[in-house]
């Protein structure tokens, strides 16, 4: 397991803290393999848009996060990477409810990847389905990320 995993395996024991976004929104990662990686959110009115359902914002925090960790995984030492677009697709409203995340990478090249999220409810039901392409960064460009 690379040190990546290694680090992330620590925060879901709650040795490491969490990322500040995690803190902020209330995610947390449930489990990370190489090329996939769980976030789990419960919901409640401080999550809420002006309509009182779930911000779709924050659907896309989810969402980014699991891809996220699930691309990182993948990464060599010395390597970094950055999303270069991110898509999402709303399908069902949320308001105070279980979510769980389920970031997967579908394809790893050597320089872009494609990554996949779906958004599940506390019945399993699709609440949103999210993709991004995720660019790997080497050299003076991975430094300091």
């Amino acid at each position: 397991m690379g040190r990546f995993l290694d680090n992330v395996q620590k925060m879901i024991r709650g040795e490491a803290p969490p990322a500040p976004i995690a803190r902020l929104i209330g995610f947390r990662i449930t489990s990370a393999q190489p090329g996939e990686a769980v976030f789990e959110l419960e919901t409640n009115e401080t999550h809420a848009n002006p309509m009182g359902t779930l911000h779709g914002g924050v659907l896309c925090d989810i969402a980014d996060a699991a891809m996220g960790v699930a691309f990182a995984s993948t990464l060599e030492e010395g390597e970094s990477f950055t999303t270069l677009e991110l898509k999402i697709n709303f399908l069902r409203p949320v308001w105070n409810d279980k979510l769980r995340a389920v970031g997967k990478v579908i394809k790893r090249g050597k320089a872009v990847g494609l990554v996949e999220c779906d958004v599940t409810n506390s019945e399993g039901a699709l609440v949103a389905r999210s993709t991004s392409t995720c660019m790997v960064l080497r050299g003076e460009q991975a430094r300091g990320r």
